[in-house]
């Protein structure tokens, strides 16, 4: 743990925390899709919430989870496990409408053409729109070189958006840092997507009039309560589960619960400040840690568990102006960056400055729970270290590779054909070294699907090169094994059922981090494709073929795919001078090959 301003270990002027609030508040009263506030150095977007039960209604049941729109969020995935992250339905759907029916955009484009920096901000379901907003803008303007100044996204008791994909997708593009959350410590909003709809729906719009300044009704104190301990059951089942993960159960017990209780998909990303009273802020960019204490900042005692208390509990949704203003002026601010050493008792001398976590009223269970948080994301960078480790093993047998290749090319016979028949003991050195490059890799790509590694460990540049450089030339000699030995017979074509996680993983970090299209950077199945086409009759694969000359042409222009595939003996150039005389004198590939 360590201490200093807020708005220094944000990157966020205070003034502008202050007048992002303020105006998100306001934006609730002003009947407008959003307000827009500028200075001469800023612009400050913000968006208001909605008080009807409708807006918040999630559909399908029971979360309203659906795929987030790749057209507009095309980052928000798991690249090599080519998972698609999910949003929340209703909140998605009120984020198009307000892009498509309103001048947004065009304002947008305005602020950036005054260079000035552009803030997000929205209290309660306002807040879900500027996460949205801006996840939108990182897409379609930083990541595309359009601009510069990074925007910043501020919420004051918003509701969770989206799935753990988000805060992996945003950690690996390095935009998680631009979202700051403001939450109070019994704010139930920021909870609420834990709870099923269906489990909540009876009392929510009861919920919704008792935190609407302008609501006629007088609260509820039966909904109140009973809308109170189902998010609280239902949070408890979600902090437990992915406790259990990062403490490393293995118990099959935990996978049947999962089956049985409906676990809300929804998560936490970018840093969390946790308004804990008394002018004291705690701040965590751990997601799995600011789970644990959405669920545990919430834990009550048998004195605190009344109707009266309860209902009085949701007046803290509506406080966040007040509580900024003394916090603020306070500065009595705890940054949570060494979970791992959490002390688990308040009395506890060597864990530093413990006062904010009294404060938030933690229990030794989730001072564990924040331990575990930490020790997990600890776990995975010393993951990253020891596969870092494996770099210059890597570059050693793929330098051996490329001596194999340029030795067959020498000969006057490419090492995919050369490979394939393994005649010498050159071609055998040349498969020890490729089962021990794909022993490294397939430990890599395990990591990764078990989320092993850093969220930031695909999109690193070294890994997106080095990466690239093994799969175009290794996956060659995967492919040539895997025709020598007959497998397509019985498993199918290798790129149905035989192309291995290392190179498709490969592939999507390249492609993303080039903007490509899914597939264009394929030409490492080149040979998987031509041992296809080469056992079917042509009149039955005319048009495949005429594509595939396309791509092949387009690969050799960017480098990618070397002239040996042309040389007179290959299996390439033996099954394409079989082919009509018509196609061939027409072919975009008639250039590279010798036809004497």
């Amino acid at each position: 743990m360590n201490s200093c301003r807020l708005g220094d270990n944000l990157g966020i002027n205070e003034d502008l925390i202050h007048r992002a609030c303020k105006l998100s508040l306001k934006a609730h009263l002003a009947g407008k899709p959003y307000l827009r506030r500028a200075t001469a150095a800023d612009a400050i977007f913000a968006f208001p919430g909605s008080w009807a039960a409708d807006d918040w209604r999630a559909q399908p049941p029971p979360f309203g989870e659906i795929k987030v729109d790749l057209s507009k969020f095309g980052s928000i995935k798991s690249l090599g496990n080519n998972e698609v992250g999910l949003v929340n339905e209703a909140f998605s759907k009120r984020f198009d409408q307000i892009l498509a029916k309103t001048s947004l955009a065009n304002e947008i484009e305005k602020a950036m053409s005054d260079r000035k920096r552009i803030v997000f901000t929205g209290h309660s379901l306002g807040g879900s729109t500027a996460i949205l907003t801006t996840i939108w803008f990182f897409e379609k303007f930083i990541r595309h070189g359009l601009y510069h100044i990074r925007p910043d996204c501020i919420t004051f008791g918003a509701p969770l958006v989206g799935n753990y994909i988000f805060s992996h997708a945003l950690r690996r593009e390095n935009w998680s840092r631009n979202f700051t959350h403001f939450i109070t410590k019994y704010d139930i909003v920021p909870r609420i997507a834990l709870a099923p709809f269906p489990a909540i729906e009876p009392w929510l719009q009861h919920v919704l009039d008792s935190i609407n300044p302008r609501s006629p009704h007088p609260p509820d104190p039966t909904a109140a309560s009973n809308f109170f301990v189902s998010v609280l059951r239902n949070a408890l089942a979600v902090a437990s589960h992915t406790a259990c993960y990062l403490k490393g159960s293995t118990s099959l017990l935990l996978e049947n619960v999962a089956g049985i209780v409906e676990i809300s998909p929804y998560r936490p990303f970018g840093t969390v400040v946790i308004c804990a009273g008394n002018g004291k802020l705690v701040v965590i960019d751990n997601p799995d840690a600011a789970l644990q204490l959405l669920f545990y900042c919430l834990q009550l005692s048998p004195e605190e568990m009344n109707e009266e208390f309860v209902k009085g509990m949701y007046g803290e949704h509506l406080v966040y102006e007040r509580e900024l203003q003394e916090s603020l002026s306070m500065q009595d601010v705890t940054f949570l960056s060494n979970l791992a050493d959490v002390p688990l008792s308040p009395d506890d001398p060597s864990g530093g400055d413990a006062t904010a976590l009294n404060y938030l009223g933690l229990t030794t269970r989730a001072r564990l729970c924040l331990r575990a948080a930490g020790e997990f994301e600890k776990q995975k960078l010393e993951n990253q270290k020891r596969i870092d480790s494996n770099k210059e093993t890597i570059r050693e047998a793929i330098k051996k590779i490329q001596e194999y290749k340029t030795s067959c090319e020498i000969r006057k016979v490419g090492y995919y054909d050369a490979f394939k028949l393994t005649k010498s003991p050159t071609d055998f050195n040349a498969n020890v070294k490729r089962l021990e490059l794909a022993g490294i890799w397939d430990e890599i790509m395990e990591m990764i699907k078990r989320h092993e590694l850093p969220d930031g460990f695909e999109g690193r540049k070294e890994w997106i090169e080095l990466g690239t450089l093994f799969r175009r030339l290794l996956e060659p000699l995967d492919i040539a094994n895997y025709y020598r030995h007959v497998k397509n017979e019985d498993t199918g074509p290798y790129m149905v059922k035989g192309r291995p996680k290392r190179y498709k993983f490969t592939q999507r970090w390249l492609e993303h981090a080039q903007r490509m299209a899914d597939g264009f950077s394929s030409e490492a199945t080149f040979w998987a494709e031509v041992e296809e086409l080469r056992l079917k009759d042509y009149k039955h694969v005319r048009d495949k073929v005429l594509r595939f000359e396309q791509q092949v042409s387009t690969w050799v222009g960017f480098g990618w795919l070397g002239q040996d595939v042309f040389l007179d003996e290959t299996t390439f150039t033996r099954w394409w001078k079989t082919l009509p005389f018509e196609h061939k004198s027409g072919s975009c590939l008639a250039r590279f090959m010798n036809t004497t």
